[in-house]
């Protein structure tokens, strides 16, 4: 199994959990983000720790782009590292 890269692309966040350049690797456990931004992603990064893949404009990647359910603030991108 590989693990899952997330990098905040952005972020306006506003308990100051998260700032942009912030990098989480993933293997198996809940990094430590914030659980509401966790909860949007987490089946994101579950796809991607079974070998799967993601739609991806029009296309399949091993990554995706997504934010956090408050606006989004915080913004990220995950994607499969070896």
């Amino acid at each position: 199994m590989g693990k899952v890269r997330i990098t905040v692309l952005e972020s306006k966040c506003r308990c100051g959990y998260h700032k942009k350049g912030d990098i989480y690797e993933v293997e198996d456990i809940c990094p430590p983000i914030c659980h509401e931004l966790w909860q949007n992603i987490y089946p994101s990064v579950y796809t991607l720790l079974n070998g799967g893949d993601l739609d991806f404009g029009d296309e399949r990647r091993k990554m995706f782009k997504l934010s956090c359910p408050d606006g989004g603030r915080v913004k990220v991108k995950g994607e499969v590292i070896e």
